[in-house]
């Protein structure tokens, strides 16, 4: 297939502007008629849906916790034959360069999937009121680690050139970098924020006059040439992409909307690939997903639309009565918010959700819950056996409060560095709701079980 070039954008912190910058690469370089791959170090749902509206193909994650080594290379692999050969792989970080599970080691970091995909770094630089120090700053992170490719600088929200001018000097002479180029603040391209992070791509109107701004954004503060100059070259080699099945074992319905969009690309390939034929249908507009074996409601932010999705009675009556007939039904997040009673928004006003799961949850202006989570299945359901292990992670603003913990819980979660655990998972017939976002690839039963459960409710006494 011939070498493709590559190069992952890290950032010395959160917030750096490590989106920004990616986005704008991502835009100029397509503006140059490149094809670009996308992808994110981590967890992270919202900066893939970002990366795929700005660079035209889907975005992957990669994660050095949830997956192995293997598995991510699998998925970086992926991403290159899906879509037609890229002429460009840009990998966006998580946190900052060396930020990952632990403090003692870089598992999970971005500098540690740098090493595996043997790509260059390019570390973005939050410049704002700095002069000589950023040169301190940028030596630090470079002696830190001498196994890493760090192959440049691109200084971000910069004052005006004499910034830039007074920044680059200290930095190369010091560091022995380039400098290859810098980006000032511009509010028109900057991202929104909220209490999950960045506003949704499906949020943001990433038009044709946003593009072209982001485009002239990075064609006049970075050297463009000079960064695929440094790039890294990937052997293109063939990746087995899962791929959906001629004859379908099951049909499952997937929520997919404004309020429910948190979803890895590799989890949906993988229940195409154990058999399923997925149809995408939004809760948000009331659409009843008809001739369904079974049904995915990922995250998002149904608290943002909780009113709305309350006010869709037929769908909700639908739901009840599929689930009534064993329906197979997980959920995660935002999707396991929407199954309970009721969710409670920031105002204190309850709003009437589906009513499939015994929970009551209510929103909170504080974090409640962060980090990577392992889940130890215990007793056989819809996932897989009791025993399996399952990787994934938490984040949300909310907590349940009718009633705290489940009765029957359907897991043991570990909070991933080991420690505290607790019970999760709750279960009511055929329905499965968590906190938990899990990572289908983490556990090879995990897809396969999901849709032999659906296959076994499609060939049942319904079909009889």
């Amino acid at each position: 297939m011939g070498r493709i070039k590559g190069i992952v954008v890290a950032g010395t912190h959160s917030s750096a502007g490590k989106t920004t910058v990616s986005l704008a690469l991502m835009a100029a370089f397509r503006a140059r008629g490149l094809a670009v791959q996308a992808y994110k170090v981590g967890p992270d749902f919202i900066d893939p849906g970002h990366h795929s509206l700005v660079s035209g193909r889907l975005s992957r994650n990669l994660d050095g916790w949830m997956l192995s080594r293997e598995a991510n290379l699998d998925q970086f692999r992926a991403g290159l034959a899906a879509g037609g050969r890229p002429d460009l792989a840009i990998v966006e970080g998580v946190m900052g360069l060396f930020d990952g599970l632990s403090p003692e080691a870089e598992t999970g970091s971005t500098a540690e999937m740098a090493k595996w995909l043997g790509l260059p770094v390019f570390l973005v630089v939050e410049a704002k009121g700095m002069s000589r120090s950023a040169a301190a700053l940028v030596l630090g992170f470079k002696n830190f680690d001498p196994q890493l490719n760090l192959a440049g600088v691109i200084l971000n929200r910069v004052a005006g050139p004499n910034h830039v001018d007074y920044l680059r000097p200290p930095i190369e002479a010091a560091t022995g970098l380039p400098v290859v180029g810098a980006l000032a603040r511009d509010d028109q391209v900057a991202l929104a924020e909220r209490h999950l992070g960045l506003t949704t791509a499906e949020e943001t109107p990433w038009d044709r006059a946003a593009l072209d701004r982001l485009a002239r954004l990075a064609e006049e503060g970075l050297d463009l040439d000079r960064v695929l100059d440094l790039a890294g070259q990937i052997e293109a080699a063939p990746s087995p992409v899962p791929t959906a099945s001629s004859r379908p074992r099951a049909t499952i319905g997937v929520a997919r909307d404004e309020a429910f969009c948190f979803y890895y690309q590799a989890n949906l390939e993988a229940l195409q690939a154990a058999g399923a034929e997925l149809v995408f249908f939004s809760p948000l507009a009331g659409e009843i997903p008809r001739g369904v074996d079974g049904l995915y409601l990922g995250g998002g932010y149904p608290e943002l639309r909780a009113e709305r999705l309350a006010g869709q009675a037929e769908l909700k009556v639908w739901l009840n009565r599929a689930a009534r007939e064993g329906l197979p039904v997980y959920a995660e997040c935002g999707g396991f918010m929407y199954l309970g009673r009721r969710l409670i928004d920031l105002d204190g006003r309850a709003h009437d959700m589906a009513g499939l799961l015994p929970v009551t949850t209510q929103m909170d202006g504080r974090l409640r819950a962060l980090g990577y989570r392992e889940v130890e299945l215990k007793a056989d359901c819809l996932l897989g056996r009791a025993g399996d292990r399952i990787r994934g992670h938490e984040f949300h603003y909310s907590h349940l409060i009718d009633p705290p913990a489940p009765a029957d819980p359907a897991y043991r979660v570990n909070s991933g560095r080991g420690g505290r655990t607790w019970d999760e998972g709750w279960r009511a017939g055929s329905v499965l709701g968590s906190y938990v976002h899990l990572h289908f690839l983490s556990q090879p039963r995990l897809a396969e079980s999901l849709v032999a459960a659906c296959q076994k409710y499609r060939e049942g006494p319904r079909a009889a």
